[in-house]
């Protein structure tokens, strides 16, 4: 067989199976479109998005009455509650109308505020008489006593709250650096100590 009988051939062959496949050519195209038409396409991730923001009318509609729903539903729940809650109310009126006794809180303590601030003062054994002096008193000697002997000398003095300097006076002799002051100061190369009433020191 020669090249040329050989293309002859070839052709023919071809010519067989274009007219054999013809038939189911026919009407390909709108077979393809009816097929495209009747599947829905997918949506894009954006374009539901924009769906969802911006429904139709309908659907907007659908959503428009449940909020209006539930408005209403808090509403009623609202005004219900009010009239328990709010001061003024109805039930607020019956218990303050009721016979419940009233119970009043009283200030504790005197009526001016003062407290009463022991001094406190170990002498020694054979010390005779201990008294502590200060501005609350104008420095005079207000006695500390020791009942029991035991070389603790005290004193009760009602103040009321402030700052107070002071010493004690053991036999005639100044003491003063109280070891309970808050802080000492010096005047005249005597020492006094000063205690804060009510504000961090005793009584506070």
């Amino acid at each position: 067989m020669t090249h040329d009988e050989l293309d002859v051939l070839l052709q023919d062959t071809l010519k067989a199976e274009v007219a054999a496949s013809a038939d189911r050519l026919i009407d390909l195209e709108a077979r393809i479109i009816e097929e495209l038409g009747e599947r829905r396409p997918r949506l894009r991730w954006d374009q539901w998005l924009r769906q969802l923001i911006a429904p139709t009318s309908g659907a907007r509609l659908g959503q428009v009455a449940v909020i209006g729903a539930t408005a209403a539903i808090f509403l009623f729940i609202g005004l219900s509650l009010s009239d328990r809650t709010l001061p003024g109310s109805s039930l607020d009126r019956a218990f303050s109308e009721s016979d419940t006794p009233q119970v009043a809180l009283m200030p504790l303590g005197s009526a001016d505020h003062t407290q009463g601030v022991v001094f406190v003062w170990p002498a020694p054994p054979d010390a005779k008489a201990v008294a502590v002096v200060g501005d609350f008193n104008g420095w005079e000697g207000t006695d500390l006593s020791d009942a029991d002997g035991d070389g603790i000398w005290t004193a009760s003095i009602p103040l009321a709250p402030g700052r107070y300097e002071y010493a004690f006076i053991v036999d005639g002799q100044w003491k003063g650096q109280d070891p309970l002051a808050d802080e000492y100061i010096q005047s005249f190369g005597a020492f006094s100590s000063v205690r804060y009433i009510g504000r961090g020191g005793d009584g506070a």
